[in-house]
């Protein structure tokens, strides 16, 4: 399932995310991969991801995020557990997840450990076993270094050619003739000749990923169950709405090796039907926020339909028909149905949690924050970053900034390149009054994004707002910006050599 991605990157699907994945697949070979260094491959993939943080269709929903690392953390220990993912490369590599608004199938690794997750793919696929084994078969292209062997495959080309060619194919599947303008001269046949990974490789990915997600805990029958509905879709595929296709061609003999892999007697029931429900349907409204389409969900919920409808189906109209009302602002159609919704999950303690975040997102929205910190009922911090994320914003509204901005401090403590909570700082310290904090703040979103030209603006305005009269006083945090302001000219100028 590889595609240039993201997190997770984000353009996976569509041509673009197609493109760009396959692109990534042509820096292997079938070597070791010993001749592409970790660290060169790392800062291959920093450069790509650089260009998709800016891709209007990228997105950080808190909600997606928290749902994916429940299942990409699992697998992550597993492949650690199983040495798949080596304490060098476990070091060097990024191992982040990036999402996608694109509406079509996709999910893709890029060099240096980030993975892209179009939203399309996660609203097609039914269950988290059946998610787990994309994940699962993209993480194992890293860990088994194909995009490296393919990469020194390559030796006449310098990594920095193939990164552009990589971007190119990005740049085309949105604009066929913006690749020209990216692929230097003929090094873009070279690309096309190379789009996907060798059958081996694929195979080694089906046999490497199966090991990491049952071990990690998900049904094994997750890789069976996502073939075979790939392969159904095949025959419809000339419309490009499965470049995962395209770009990891299914056979009988593959979905036949992970079907003979399942022990006897193994559960093929998934697991987390109704919390999954509600993220796939979530990302489907994501991904086509469009007026009529939110209006379209309004229709899934009417009483005959939800009357045929599986427990599944019905939960998963009635977080459509919520969200979407909420995006309309008609809060009361929204809160009608967040409460059948709620009677409908208040047994399943998963699928309550995503009832309660989208009940907080309502009361937010209509501009009643008491009402929303009540639901989400933290008496402290919470210590997750989806609960964070919605608890920050609601302290700072109902003037409790310092407290908010201590809770995201601490977690940036361990988590420095958390771009949206370094956001949510910047708002919380804005809040305070602590404005040269809240522009420096504004500047690790910046470096978290590898944006270093704006980040070097963006410490440059604090040093300004320092030094005049009113901001002279946060004496700590104007020697952090210098520092930073320091350090940051230095990346500046090595991403200008790279060029």
């Amino acid at each position: 399932m590889k595609i240039a991605i993201a997190a997770i990157f984000l353009i996976a699907l569509s041509p673009t995310n197609y493109l760009f994945a396959q692109s990534a697949s042509s820096l292997l070979n079938t070597d070791s991969g010993a001749e592409f260094p970790v660290s060169v491959e790392r800062r291959l993939g920093d450069r790509i991801v650089r260009n998709l943080y800016r891709d209007p269709d990228y997105l950080d929903d808190l909600v997606l995020a928290d749902y994916l690392q429940s299942i990409w953390q699992p697998l992550l220990a597993s492949a650690r557990k199983r040495n798949e993912i080596t304490p060098e490369l476990d070091a060097a590599f990024a191992w982040q997840l990036l999402q996608g608004r694109d509406r079509n199938v996709n999910a893709f690794a890029l060099p240096g450990g980030f993975f892209g997750i179009h939203l399309g793919l996660l609203g097609v696929v039914s269950s988290r076993d059946e998610l787990a084994s994309v994940l699962a078969h993209e993480l194992s292209h890293v860990t088994q270094r194909h995009i490296a062997r393919l990469t020194s495959k390559q030796s006449d080309q310098a990594p920095w050619l193939v990164g552009a060619m990589i971007l190119g194919a990005l740049a085309a599947s949105k604009n066929p003739g913006g690749a020209n303008a990216v692929i230097v001269g003929g090094q873009a046949a070279a690309a096309q000749s190379q789009l996907n990974f060798s059958r081996d490789m694929e195979r080694e990915a089906d046999r490497t990923g199966f090991g990491v997600a049952s071990d990690a805990g998900f049904s094994p029958a997750g890789f069976v169950s996502m073939f075979e509905k790939l392969q159904q879709n095949n025959r419809n595929n000339d419309t490009g709405n499965f470049p995962y296709l395209r770009s990891h061609p299914l056979t009988t003999e593959r979905i036949a090796d992970m079907k003979s892999r399942i022990p006897e007697g193994a559960s093929t029931a998934p697991t987390d039907t109704l919390e999954h429900a509600m993220v796939s349907a979530r990302a489907r409204l994501l991904s086509n926020p469009s007026v009529d389409a939110l209006r379209n969900w309004y229709s899934e919920t009417e009483p005959g339909l939800l009357a045929k409808s599986t427990s599944s189906q019905k939960v998963a109209s009635l977080y459509g028909a919520t969200l979407a009302a909420i995006k309309l602002r008609d809060f009361s159609r929204a809160l009608a149905y967040s409460n059948s919704l709620q009677t409908l999950v208040a047994s399943y303690a998963p699928a309550a949690r995503q009832s309660r975040y989208l009940r907080a997102e309502l009361f937010m929205a209509e501009g009643k924050p008491d009402a929303a910190l009540s639901i989400l009922g933290f008496n402290a911090a919470p210590k997750t970053r989806a609960d964070l994320l919605l608890w920050i914003p609601l302290k700072v509204a109902t003037g409790q900034a310092d407290i908010a901005a201590d809770a995201a401090q601490l977690w940036l403590i361990d988590n420095p390149t958390d771009a949206s909570m370094w956001q949510q700082l910047a708002s919380a310290r804005a809040s305070q009054g602590r404005l040269v904090a809240a522009v420096r703040a504004e500047a690790e979103v910046n470096i978290a994004y590898f944006d270093y030209a704006a980040a070097v603006s963006r410490l440059k305005a604090a040093q300004s707002l320092y030094r005049s009269s009113s901001q002279n006083a946060d004496h700590i945090e104007a020697s952090i910006v210098d520092v930073r302001l320091r350090q940051v000219e230095q990346l500046l100028r090595e991403q200008a050599v790279e060029r």
